[in-house]
């Protein structure tokens, strides 16, 4: 702050050595001023100047010394009180945009939550009539007809679960209930879910599941898993994937280990990024590159991490690892 004062007040360092200057050139062309003064009253104004400047640092950097360590939090009172008239001026000006901007970010998150409540609205009024569509489809003979149906039912009830769970994914802290959760009745309601899409794509399981109880929220999980498995599904063709679980390290693991594509070993590190889809099909329409990124997202209230693992054209392996019980303690207080 120092350093920018003396750029700032650069002008007046400079008018003080050209007057020293002009003092020194009058006293050397006129004699009958005496050098030894000269230099005397030079010393004197440099103390005297050297004084002005440490005072006038002192009071003109206090305000915008604050203004740089301020947090933006819109807070204007942790800001020190201006003196000159100039700083005034700016905290003027700082006060009136911050008291717009708090009303306009005031209007903005009602608006959004407004929106967010309308679109969560729509979402379960359209729930009604895909129920009353999957009943039609049950009493379609035609097999190829129905299973197609069924493809496309799924699809519209996947896309619109995910921006249902997109959108609460805010509020996620307000909508846990952590408790002891059994995986198999997760996993295999899951895979019931997309059973036509796997019978149309030629897919089947291998499940391994050695430990079953977790602890965690059985509705984010199985969103958790859901999104996963879609993933696994998405982008395998008549082959099986292997759905186990296991205790590693004190901590129990579930892995769905697909054999489809894989990804590029470039992509790993960004595959949890929003909207990213590949580098390798990039021209691709069927990814959204929303899916992994809300599985992370749920992931972290959860305490659960999540690993992909993946070589190109030899498949995947998603790992979740679940907390011990102390971890959920130490964080929620259970």
């Amino acid at each position: 702050m120092i350093r920018s004062f003396l750029i700032e007040r650069l002008s007046w360092i400079l008018l003080f050595a050209a007057l020293q200057a002009l003092g020194f050139f009058i006293a050397y062309i006129d004699a009958t001023i005496p050098l030894d003064s000269m230099l005397y009253i030079s010393f004197l104004s440099l103390l005297l100047f050297a004084a002005f400047l440490l005072y006038r640092c002192y009071k003109e950097t206090r305000f915008f010394r604050s203004l740089a360590d301020w947090d933006s939090s819109l807070d204007f009172t942790e800001v020190a009180e201006s003196s000159s008239p100039f700083e005034k001026i700016v905290e003027r000006s700082i006060t009136e945009q911050t008291a717009l901007l708090k009303t306009e970010i005031s209007a903005n998150r009602i608006n959004l939550e407004q929106e967010k409540d309308d679109l969560l609205s729509w979402i379960h009024e359209v729930k009604t009539p895909l129920t009353a569509m999957q009943l039609m489809i049950d009493r379609v003979e035609n097999q190829p007809l129905k299973a197609q149906l069924n493809h496309e039912w799924l699809r519209i009830h996947l896309l619109l679960d995910q921006q249902l769970h997109q959108k609460r994914l805010t509020v996620i802290e307000n909508d846990l209930y952590i408790e002891q959760v059994d995986l198999e009745s997760i996993v295999f309601h899951e895979l019931k879910t997309v059973q036509s899409w796997c019978i149309q794509k030629g897919i089947g399981f291998d499940i391994q599941l050695g430990q079953t109880d977790v602890l965690s929220d059985a509705k984010w999980l199985s969103f958790l898993i859901r999104q996963l498995l879609t993933n696994a599904i998405k982008y395998s063709e008549n082959s099986e994937i292997i759905i186990r679980s296991d205790d590693k390290s004190s901590h129990t693991c579930l892995e769905i280990v697909d054999q489809g594509r894989g990804i590029d070993s470039k992509d790993l590190p960004r595959i949890f990024d929003k909207g990213f889809t590949s580098t390798t099909n990039h021209r691709e329409q069927a990814s959204s590159g929303i899916g992994l990124y809300l599985a992370k997202k749920a992931a972290v209230p959860l305490l659960i991490k999540i690993e992909i693992n993946s070589t190109l054209g030899q498949g995947t392996i998603a790992t979740l690892t679940f907390p011990k019980r102390n971890e959920f303690v130490n964080l929620h207080g259970m």
